[in-house]
């Protein structure tokens, strides 16, 4: 069999017997045509011969094209897909992608606003309607409380606590959380319920449509980027909104773990990185705070 055959009868078995979908199927196609012209170019006749140090070779070759880390560690995936159905119906005895990875993408970090834009955003005037006023309490929230995309689209009427200024929100891992919720987003919220309330909502959900549904992730996208546009004339996500509500509360608190719980981060790590902490910053705070971190002689 040739390798077009063999990658024939791979597709298949992926679109016959797995039933993957037509999206993934296709995904897998595209990966692994860029293996078969490689090894086309390279006069390989079967994908027994195909080895590690040739396929090392192709990731490099894409890298340096341009592909993503992501696209490259999709592509071995599909590599080692294929190469597990050969060896499992005895075309193949190895794995040439056992021991590859693909390069380490740079970890791009979202922007944040500056405090006097936030305030920009947030200060326009709001007209008393029922789009203004529901969109003016989705920021505030969002920058008050620093909740993901899908915890707001989520959130229920019982899960807030105005009079506390609490919200309990669910975030990755089903894990609970309570936040607090500042003065001006609890103001923007209680001015929204009573238009809520008249449109009949279909569940508890706290942000609805005209037609009562809940909103989903793709409406409120969409009424924060004209937000964005309208008052400061650039591009704004939700991410946005929760990475200026780090920024700006680690700047002010220098407070890392503080900003971890209220993120809702496993890892302090990942915060670090979120909020573009100097470590400079972390190694003095560590220093001082730390009764036996001392790393230089302050007797000298």
């Amino acid at each position: 069999m040739t390798l077009a055959a063999d990658l024939d009868t791979y597709l298949e078995h992926l679109r016959s017997e797995r039933q993957v979908s037509l999206h993934t199927l296709d995904g897998y196609r595209r990966d692994l045509l860029k293996a078969l012209q490689f090894c086309e170019r390279c006069q390989i006749e079967e994908w027994a011969q195909l080895d590690s140090s040739r396929l090392r070779q192709l990731v490099a070759e894409l890298h340096r094209k341009g592909q993503s880390s992501r696209s490259l560690a999709r592509l071995l995936s599909a590599v080692r897909g294929l190469y597990a159905h050969l060896n499992r119906i005895g075309r193949c005895s190895s794995d040439p992608s056992s021991d590859l990875s693909a390069p380490k993408g740079e970890r791009r970090l979202p922007r944040a606003l500056d405090a006097d834009r936030a305030m920009q955003l947030l200060d326009g005037g709001v007209e008393e309607d029922f789009i203004a006023r529901r969109d003016q309490a989705i920021l505030e929230l969002f920058y008050s409380s620093g909740l993901r995309l899908s915890e707001l689209v989520s959130l229920n009427l019982t899960q807030l606590d105005l009079a506390s200024g609490l919200v309990q929100v669910i975030g990755k891992g089903n894990k609970a959380r309570v936040l607090p919720v500042g003065r001006k987003a609890v103001a923007a919220i209680q001015a929204w319920l009573p238009l809520r309330a008249a449109v009949g909502p279909q569940d508890d959900a706290l942000f609805v449509g005209r037609q009562g549904r809940r909103l989903g992730a793709r409406a409120v996208q969409q009424r924060v980027s004209q937000a964005g546009v309208r008052e400061l004339g650039q591009h704004l996500h939700p991410h946005m909104l929760r990475h200026s509500f780090a920024s700006h509360m680690l700047e002010s608190s220098q407070d890392l773990r503080a900003v971890q719980e209220l993120l809702g981060h496993a890892d302090i790590a990942t915060t670090q990185v979120y909020t573009h902490l100097d470590f400079q910053h972390l190694a003095k705070v560590y220093d001082s705070a730390h009764p036996r971190a001392k790393r230089r002689d302050t007797e000298e």
